[in-house]
Formats: C-alpha cells, structure tokens, sequence
C-alpha cells in the first residue's frame, strides 16, 4: 500500500519514507503519538521477518540490573504467566531466530520467522513480556536470574547463587573481556559506558529487589522504546496489533533518558587491571597492552565509515603496517584492533596480546612512529584498494550468516537513531563509499590519522595484567565476606533466607499449570511444510575430480570451494593440515610477498579461507571423510582472478621463512587461547568425543585441546624444530593439493556457470595431478581418558558422553526431538534454572556421537549426576498432544533456518561427502513429524548405556576441579 508522510495510522504518524536502493528496501520511521514510541519498518521482498523492541538503557552503577532484566522479564508475563515463556517459544515456535541481548547502553528483545501467525505469536508474547513482566508478582524471578544467598539449612556456607552471577564470573575469567571492558569505563568515566552493563560479580549482589522494579519502570517504557519491523509483511497490520494490545495503554512521558558524552582528556591516561592465572602459569608474556583513542560522534556517517576502514588498513590485513611493524618489533606475539561504533562516541583500539608491562613504552613508541610515518609518506595505493574492494564487496554481499539480515540492519539503524540521529544513515552506504573513494588516494586517511589520533589526548594506555593467586586470594575475600554476612544475620534472618531458597527451589521444580501453559500462542503440524527445502546440484564427473554445481540467484557472485581429500596425509603429520590452513594466504609465494598477497586477495574476491574439516559417512558407521576446504567468492568478472590466487597460494607458497612462521604460530595459539578461555564448552566436548570416536580424534587433533598441545610445543621448541616443521608442510601440502578425490563445489548464476566450468577444467589439469600415494586409513588409539582441563576460570564447562552405535542403537530423527526436549526441560530445569549454569546443551550425531556439555556452570559433579539420573526422566517422559506438538515444532525449526549463498554451497558439499541425499533428510523430518511419547520413551535404554560408560571431560578452575579430583583419570594444567 501506499503511505502518505505525516499520516495517522493506527495511533503511528508517518514522520519519514524513503527508498534504500543499496539494500533494496522501503524505509519509513514512524511515532506514536499516544505512547511515544518510535517504531522502525523496513519493508522489501525477504521472507525471513524480523521484529525487535529495544530500551536505552543506561547504567549507573555495575550491579547488571539491564541484564538480569533482560532475563527476567521473559520469566512469564500478564497474559503469559508460565515461569518460561521465552523456552515454551524455543521449543515451540516456528522461530528463525529468538533471543535477547544487554548492551553497554541498550537492551534488544528481537524475534524472526517465515511463518505469518508464528511471527504475530512471537511479537505478541515480547511485548507483554517487557511492558507487563511477572517480576512484580514473584521476587522469586530475579533471584533465580540474578543472584541470591544460598542456604538450604543454617549450618551450610553461605553462597552467592545466580544465572547472571555465574555468567559474569565466566566472563570476568577472560582476560579479552577485562580489557573491553576496562577500555570502556576507562575512556569515557564520567558516563553511563563507566559501568558495566552486563553485571560486576563482586557488584551484583549489591542490587535489591527493590531497585531492580524501580529501574524498570523507568526504563521500561514505550516513550523508551525503539520497535523495528522487517521482511515481506503487512505493515498496517502489525501496527494495528501494536496499537491496540500494547502502545494505547501506555500515555507519553518526558523522561530525559540522554547519554552525555564524554568530555576530552587534557592528557593520555594510563589505566590498569591484574587477571587470575594459575599458581603453575608463567607470569612473562601473558600482558595485553592496549592504546586507545576517541574518534567522534557515531552520528558522523562519514567518520563512522571512513574509520571502519581505516582500522582495517591499519591492523586487520597481513599488508597492515601497523600491525606489522608491531609484530616485527618482537614486543607481542599477537595484535589486533577494534573499532567500536557501538556507543555515542566511537573509539579505536590498538591491542598487543602475549606481551609485558616493561614493554609499554616501546609499544607507544612503535604506534606512534609507524603513524606518522604513514602521515608522512602515505598509505600504499594497493592496500588502500584492497580494503575498500573488500569493504565494498562484504557491505553489498550482506551475508550475516550467524543471524538474521533483517537484525543486522536493526542494529545499523540503533547505531544512530539511539542517539538522536538519521534512523537510515547506516543501511546507504554506497554514496557515502563513493565519496571516500574519491578521495582516497589523496592523504584522506593520512589526515585521518593526523586529526584523530596523533594529535588527540583523549586518549588511554591500558593494560592488562597477570597475577598469580589473585583468584584464590578473591574466592577467600568472599568466603570471608559472605561468613561475615552470615555471623551478622539474626537466626530469624538466617530461617528467612532458608525459607526464601525453598520457596524459589518449590518454583523452579513446580510445572506450570496447563492453563498456563495454553495460553501461549501455539502453532499446529500442518502449519509445518511437510516437505525439505532442496536445492538443485548437479553433479559433474571430470577425468580426475568431480564438480558440485547448485544454481542461485547471487547478484553477480560467484562461490567456488575446493574439498581436497587429506587422507593422503600420513597420520603422525595430521596437526600440520591446520598449520597449513593458517599459514596459507599469509606467508610469501613464488610471485608476491604475503603483503602484496593480501592486497590481490582483497582487490580481486570477496575473500579466500582454508581451513581442515572432517564428514561421517551416513552410509557406513564409524567412516569419515576428512577434507582440507579451500572456499573462495568473487564478482563474476574476477572469477579468473580469483582461481588464479588460489592456486598461486596452493601450489607457490613458501614456508622458508624462519619469522614469519614464527610470527603466524605465536599468532595461532593466542587466538587459539582466546577460544579455550571464552568457548570451554566446545574444548570440553571436543576432548571426550576423541575417548570413542575415530572421527571425533580426528577432529580434536586438528581442532581441539590435542591440537593446541601440538602447537603449544613446536612455538615452545621452535628454533630446535623449524626444519622438521618446514618439511612437514611441505610434504603435507603436496600430499593434499592434488586432483585425487577432489571436489570442486561452485554456487553461481545459471548464465555464469558453462564459463566457470571451462576455466575451472583449464587450471586444475594445468597445476593439479593425481596423486602418486595411497589414501591412509587411519587407526587412533581409544581410550576412557577423562580428563580435567584447568584454567584460572570460576566456572565449569562439565561434558559427558559416549557413542550410541556401538551398542546397536539407530540414529533417527526421532532423536533431534529429543534433543529440544532435553534442551529446553529436563536439562535446563535442572542444570540451568537450578544449578545456575548459564547453559547447557544436548547434541546426537548422525555418527552416533552423543555429548551433553553445560556452560559457564558454577558446578561440576552435580551435573554430572543430573546427566545420569536423565535416562530415568527419559523413562517416565509423558507429554499431551500440544506439548508433543510444541516439541515438533521448535526441532523443525532448527531444521528450518534461511541460508545464505555461501551456506547453501556448505550445506549441499556436506551432504555429498557424508553421502546424505534429499531421501534421507525427507525420512529425517517425517521421523520428526510423527515422533510421540513412546519413540522418546524408547531412547531411555540408548541413554542409560551412554552414561554407564562414564566418559568425562571438564575444563574449568582448580578448585572445584580438585575437589572432585576422584572423578577424573589426569587433571592438566591448560597453560604454562
């Protein structure tokens, strides 16, 4: 329909319409004149519909208040009272996405699907949960979601005990979150971004439940309040339903909520934090140096972008110059940068990793001389080139593949709108892109540098710092802390908060009434299609390979991954096929320097990634198929530029750079560190799938702990090793890139693909013959060796599994609804809601591989004691009709999620390797479809002997690690 500006629609004045052609949409920013609101649409063709509500929330103090209200109000609501409607929709709706998110100054409630009614559904229970929350009938919610004392008697310890609590003492075990954290509160102290948004553990038990209502009701209304609509809908519709249900009861307010900015430092600021390590860590090179600079108003579209590539330029690209003058000044082994156009005013960050405070002053040195440098001899022409093709070529693919596109955009338009600025400015780039371009090669971004950072104080040093004992001498401070609290409570106080714990643990065992539980909106299977997406591949017999080609509208891209199959590699040589994907790309070849290669690749594609992956084959239990994937996209028209970079780096590369090998290992394993700390879960999970898996050993050796461990040895013993290593990787390179078994996999238009094909034929049979070697048929050794992993962390990551095919057992997809089941009841309820663990997380492979794994866990053996008693709910499981439906319905949408190109192209290799046709994955979800109470009861058995088998792995912290030492065959110490 056609709108007209200044217009009324259902209680929505129409303030401003306009066509987005980078994005090809309709914009328009509506006001409801009663409530206040501001409400967003961006209205085109993307079936994938995207709603969100979000708040300007603004902290005073580091209590987390925002955050556990993000996770409290979605604990049941007005008109739907059931403890959890946010898990009754995860495991219930037809969602393509559903979540929410704090921020360091706003709070996102945001929803999507592909289904009409689902959509409304879940808009519908979003909007009663953050205007009509239950938090004002049951103070039970924010001690479940925030923190409470724990006593069950008057002669245990006193305990602080909290979802959000224990997901922050996670957090705060990360040195990479200190210091985002610290340069925030740091570098703008006199505002809101001084405290954290997300919680302080040591401040959280400081907020009351009385504090806690106070900061919604301010907060928490619609004159606060920012609605985003997105897709292929009927706008007037959803503003009629907002209007009527939700925005006509509320009456405008002036509540002043402005965020101030910062005003400038007179002189650079030099700030510092000590993070925990282990008693048998070094404390040498563990030290992030950080310098810090505030660029400007977020609003300045220009600034905002210019610099957004200004810092690629700088630091994100092996041709940086920063960044290599800083690895070449030996004072780190790692360096990134960040720019944060996150908040009000926008800063960059530049950040040495693995290095120590004596070495502050040469690292400002080094900064600061590389920099004026540059202001004075100017960028090289083919790095500013290379960065602006890839700018150009990541804004226009928008391929957001980790969430929806829609809620991609939602975030550009708060990243002005919040503060008072053009809602739109963000999603029209190309006018903007234009105008940089123009000027890019005439000292723009010299004066860039110039202006906003070497002649700006406002500017911090900050460092974070390792300190033995640190977390010890806290965990001790608290202990005393909390027994003083307790020698100061009266008996009558100490019964209060024993009452207090068994009625909050009465609510999370009670189930919701059925009525209840039937008031959220609910979907029925024949809402469901019935039939899987597919897409059409043909597949292609060449003489020595095989070609993959599936037909997409890609907007003049090309995607063209190779799958070459690496078990021509000898198995003791296995952890070099990821040292190879990591240094592939970014060492010398023979016609360019690994920076001149960086700048081709950036010039000429939309980016070139290797990596090492392994497929079970559906067909035969136990196989597996591991590939090194080489995944390449670029505009039709440098298609050949594209295949000739790829093949220049796969056949020419050098490894005789004693350095740059060095530079690229030191590398490798910080990042690899960085994961370990903040992802424990999949370290944890990856560890016990290599007690009985082959395929899962594979996996952890180019992937997981025992990879690291390889790594961490040759980086150790490298001036001994780096000739062994050197001819490893060449060995292992020419056993890999061959044309024996290789799969090319291509997603283009229809009209592109006759011209691919050729050129493709034309090179593979000029640098590509078949190999002269045997494919190896790898034997691991398996063994129950669980492990404990310890870090400095004060939380767990508790994993627990086995493989269910060796005991005869089918997978079925039968299965995959019992993994929303246990997802979302007995596992949550019981490690989650009651143990307080921030998550957890079933998992059942087509292999047979089963893992159970829970996240940032305050607890170790009582999980693992819930994972046992599971079979026994297994066993007794009942569910009516609708509950069986809801389960149906959240496991086909997991099935169900949009695809991008580029996973599309990942999707249809997958089932080609692990030989999974469009028959299979039909049988899948009709097992889903028809699956009842007795096919969920019938997996008791399946999970029983899984967990009699008793294989464990945990990484997590000393303490709690050491108190449960019986449990575990080896305790590891995770870093030196």
């Amino acid at each position: 329909m056609n709108f007209e500006i200044n217009r009324i629609y259902s209680g929505f004045k129409l303030l401003e319409e306009k066509n987005i052609s980078d994005i090809s949409s309709t914009a328009r920013l509506f006001y409801h004149e009663k409530s206040g609101a501001k409400l967003i649409s961006i209205e085109n063709s993307d079936d994938n519909k995207v709603f969100s509500i979000s708040f300007k929330t603004l902290p005073d103090n580091s209590t987390g208040v925002f955050h556990i209200l993000e996770h409290s109000v979605l604990c049941g609501s007005r008109k739907f009272p059931s403890k959890e409607p946010f898990v009754e929709l995860v495991k219930g709706s037809l969602n393509t996405y559903l979540n929410a998110a704090t921020y360091p100054d706003k709070t996102m409630y945001p929803v999507a699907s592909k289904n009409d009614k689902d959509f409304r559904n879940l808009m519908d229970v979003y909007l009663d949960a953050v205007f009509y929350p239950n938090i004002y009938k049951y103070p039970e919610i924010m001690k479940q979601e925030g923190w409470h004392y724990e006593i069950n008697n008057k002669d245990e310890e006193l305990k602080y005990k909290g979802v959000v609590y224990n997901e922050m003492q996670g957090v705060y075990s990360s040195p990479e979150s200190l210091l985002f954290r610290g340069i925030n509160s740091n570098l703008f102290p006199d505002t809101p971004y001084a405290f954290d948004s997300g919680g302080d553990p040591d401040d959280i038990p400081n907020l009351t439940q009385e504090q806690f209502l106070d900061y919604h009701k301010k907060f928490y209304h619609p004159s606060n309040s920012y609605i985003y609509l997105y897709g292929d809908m009927n706008i007037e519709e959803n503003l009629k339903f907002i209007d009527e249900n939700y925005l006509s009861n509320f009456n405008k307010l002036n509540l002043n909520i402005e965020i101030s900015s910062q005003k400038p430092f007179k002189e650079m600021q030099e700030k510092f934090i000590n993070y925990p390590i282990s008693n048998e860590e070094s404390e040498l090179d563990k030290t992030y140096l950080s310098l810090n600079f505030v660029i400007g108003d977020v609003k300045d579209r220009e600034l905002y972008l210019a610099f957004d590539l200004l810092e690629d330029m700088l630091l994100e690209t092996s041709a940086s110059p920063l960044k290599k003058a800083l690895i070449d000044s030996s004072i780190a082994k790692d360096v990134f940068g960040i720019y944060n156009n996150g908040s009000l005013q926008t800063s960059l960050s530049i950040i040495i990793k693995n290095s120590n405070e004596d070495k502050k002053e040469k690292f400002k040195s080094v900064v600061f001389n590389t920099l004026k440098d540059i202001v004075k001899n100017g960028f090289d022409r083919d790095l500013i080139e290379a960065v602006i093709n890839s700018k150009e070529f990541e804004l226009k693919e928008s391929d957001y593949s980790s969430y929806p596109k829609g809620l991609a955009y939602c975030e550009k338009v708060l990243g002005s709108l919040l503060y008072g600025g053009d809602p739109f400015q963000n999603l029209e780039f190309n006018q903007m892109l234009n105008k940089i371009k123009a000027n890019a090669y005439n000292g723009y971004f010299e004066k860039l540098i110039e202006d906003n950072i070497l002649n700006n104080n406002h500017s911090l040093l900050f460092m974070v710092i390792p300190k033995k004992n640190l977390a010890e001498k806290k965990a001790k401070e608290q202990r005393e802390k909390l027994s003083a609290i307790k020698s100061s409570l009266t008996e009558e106080k100490i019964e209060k908060l024993i009452e207090e714990n068994f009625i909050l643990t009465k609510r999370q065992s009670s189930p919701d009434s059925q009525e209840d539980l039937e008031k959220i909106p609910l979907l029925s299977i024949e809402d469901v299609k019935k039939n899987l997406d597919t897409y059409n591949t043909i597949i292609g017999d060449k003489k020595d390979y095989k070609i993959l080609y599936t037909e997409l509208v890609t907007n003049g891209i090309d995607y063209i991954d190779f799958y070459f199959d690496t078990s021509y590699v000898a198995q003791e040589k296995i952890p070099y096929i990821t040292l190879l994907s990591y240094l592939l790309g970014r060492v010398d070849t023979e016609n360019y320097s690994y920076e001149e290669l960086s700048n081709e690749v950036n010039k000429n594609t939309g980016g070139i990634d290797f990596s090492a992956e392994a497929y079970s084959n559906i067909a035969v239990t136990g196989e597996y198929s591991p590939k090194f994937i080489v995944k390449g996209k670029s505009l039709h028209s440098k298609s050949q530029n594209l295949l000739d970079i790829v093949f220049e780096i796969i056949k020419l590369s050098k490894f005789d750079n004693h350095k740059r090998l060095k530079e690229i290992f030191d590398e490798l394993k910080s990042r690899i560190e960085m994961i370990i700390v903040s992802g424990g879960h999949r370290i944890a999970s990856s560890k016990l799938a290599s007690y009985y898996s082959e395929m899962g050993k594979y996996i952890d050796t180019i992937n997981g702990f025992t990879f690291y461990k390889f790594l961490t040895d040759i980086e150790k013993n490298f001036n001994s090793k780096k000739d062994e290593v050197i001819k490893n990787l060449l060995e292992v390179s020419e056993s890999i890139f061959t044309s024996s078994n290789l799969i090319v996999n291509i997603g283009a238009a229809k009209e592109d693909y006759k011209n691919l094909s050729e050129i493709l034929q034309s090179i593979i049979s000029d640098k590509l013959k078949p190999s002269l070697k045997e494919p190896t048929k790898y034997k691991f050794e398996l063994k129950k060796e669980n492990e404990a992993l310890v870090t400095s962390s004060k939380v767990q990551y508790v994993a627990k599994g086995y493989n269910f095919s060796q005991f005869g057992f089918k997978y079925s997809g039968k299965l995959q609804v019992l993994r929303t089941i246990s997802n979302y009841d007995y596992l949550w309820n019981n490690v989650r809601v009651k143990g307080g663990a921030y998550g957890v997380f079933i998992n059942f492979k087509r292999n047979g591989n089963m893992s159970i794994t829970s996240y940032r866990d305050p607890n170790l053996k009582e999980t693992i004691d819930v994972y046992d008693k599971f079979y026994k709910y297994i066993n007794t499981f009942s569910a009516d009709e609708r509950e069986m439906t809801k389960y149906i319905l959240g496991t086909i949408s997991s099935l169900d999620t949009p695809l991008t190109n580029s996973m599309i192209c990942d999707r249809q290799a997958a089932l080609y390797i692990g030989n999974i046709d469009d028959d299979f994955l039909q049988e899948e979800r009709e097992e889903i479809l028809k699956t009842s109470v007795e096919d969920i009861r019938s997996f008791a058995p399946l999970i029983e002997q899984c967990m009699k088998e008793d294989c464990i792995c945990v990484l997590g912290g000393k303490e709690k690690i050491e108190q449960n030492s019986n449990l575990f065959n080896s305790i590891i110490n995770v870093f030196n």
